[in-house]
């Protein structure tokens, strides 16, 4: 019977010790791993919930859609996951953990490692994430030899992971700009990344890849709109993408019925997992990710998906950095779309009129945005994603303020 051992990991250098555990989850000499936060309670385990045999790792998801789930990864969908991304990468590599370590994201750069022969390095988060901290943690790496692993005796590749958000810090910083480009592979998933940043990324000599996928398929499984090796993409009639293949976890711990709404299997033992989200695949024949079900704006009848307009913020707008775009409730239209900028250093705030007049083109009438509202900083949730909950909140408590002061 396979057990389960709650682990905390650190953030930073202190992850380390975490590695004889994962290594022997892995190898089936030791128990099952379900990483966690430091601070505070882990998660509540469902009562009397056995991980299933052959279980490696428990994963928590993210919780978009209500209570987190712990999804069940075994040791074999986690290696499948970590060969597939070092043969689309270039080869076995050393890795650079620059986010929390108990997120799905965080651990399997750590597992990658692992699979690679390779020691990790990490990025000091102790006062959370600083390009500054990137730099130096990617000067460490360059001067630390590693052990060949490949033919010939050429060293290790080196990678790391990301989340958009950071990436848009890195482009902001000329100098951990310059140190991520001499990597050699930079993943970037956890949200939609915008292809304005991917396009400054790369114009900069950043080997970036976007991935997407999710706890439970083991992280990222499509890279740049293909799936990886052993995955599988496929979409319904309303668009609705499901995702199968060999690095899919076999459910959730303690939730049958759960497991039995999400994954399913074809007649040829092809098994699946049923996303939230929305896609398309392209003329070339490339995947795209159009944002979750439930994140639709419907206005007038007519359904705008978030992610086709916050591209085009960052893409046409000026000195706009991130969007995230949310429907706000309206008596009219039922509901309009809103959006809450960042801004590039030093760049003016764009007005109503000014955003609507530059998207006019790019955008269909009904998609254009009839609230905007300018923050600091994205609220962000798990690893990297925009809390669209929050910002909805702060936009409607901006359009109540701004009606106030009219009134």
């Amino acid at each position: 019977m396979t057990t389960l051992r709650a682990l905390p990991i650190p953030a930073g250098e202190q992850a380390r010790a975490a590695l004889p555990a994962l290594q022997a989850a892995l190898e089936g000499t030791g128990p099952a791993v379900l990483p966690c936060a430091p601070w505070g309670a882990p998660p509540e385990l469902p009562a009397g919930a056995v991980p299933d045999e052959g279980t490696a790792l428990v994963v928590g998801t993210s919780g978009s859609t209500g209570t987190p789930k712990l999804a069940m990864l075994p040791a074999e969908a986690l290696g499948a996951s970590a060969d597939a991304t070092h043969d689309r990468l270039g080869g076995l590599g050393t890795w650079l953990l620059a986010m929390p370590p108990h997120h799905i994201a965080g651990v399997q750069v750590m597992l990658r490692c692992l699979a690679a022969g390779t020691e990790p390095h990490f990025v000091d988060l102790s006062d959370g994430f600083t390009t500054a901290a990137l730099t130096r943690a990617v000067a460490r790496m360059a001067a630390t030899p590693g052990p060949t692993v490949a033919a010939g005796g050429a060293a290790p590749r080196r990678y790391t992971a990301l989340v958009p958000t950071q990436l848009v810090r890195v482009l902001a910083d000329p100098e951990a700009t310059e140190a991520l480009a001499g990597l050699d592979g930079v993943l970037v998933g956890g949200a939609g990344t915008p292809p304005a940043v991917l396009g400054a990324a790369r114009a900069r000599g950043i080997r970036v890849v976007t991935t997407y996928g999710m706890s439970e398929t083991c992280g990222g499984c499509v890279y740049d709109g293909e799936p990886l090796r052993g995955a599988l993409v496929r979409t319904d009639a309303d668009g609705r993408l499901s995702l199968g293949g060999a690095t899919l976890a076999t459910g959730y711990l303690g939730r049958p019925d759960l497991t039995a709404a999400a994954f399913s299997t074809d007649p040829d033992g092809t098994r699946w997992f049923r996303t939230d989200d929305v896609g398309h695949r392209d003329g070339a024949g490339r995947w795209h990710v159009d944002g979750r079900l439930d994140d639709l704006v419907n206005t007038g009848g007519l359904k705008v998906a978030p992610r086709v307009v916050e591209d085009a913020f960052t893409g046409v707008v000026p000195g706009v950095a991130e969007a995230v775009v949310v429907g706000l409730p309206d008596p009219e239209w039922g509901q309009v779309v809103a959006a809450a900028l960042v801004l590039a250093p030093g760049a003016d705030a764009p007005t109503l009129t000014g955003a609507r007049e530059a998207l006019r083109g790019t955008l269909p009438a009904h998609a254009l945005p009839r609230h905007v509202l300018v923050l600091d900083a994205v609220p962000l949730r798990g690893p990297g994603k925009p809390d669209r909950r929050a910002v909805t909140s702060l936009l409607e408590a901006d359009r109540v303020a701004r009606a106030t002061m009219e009134a």
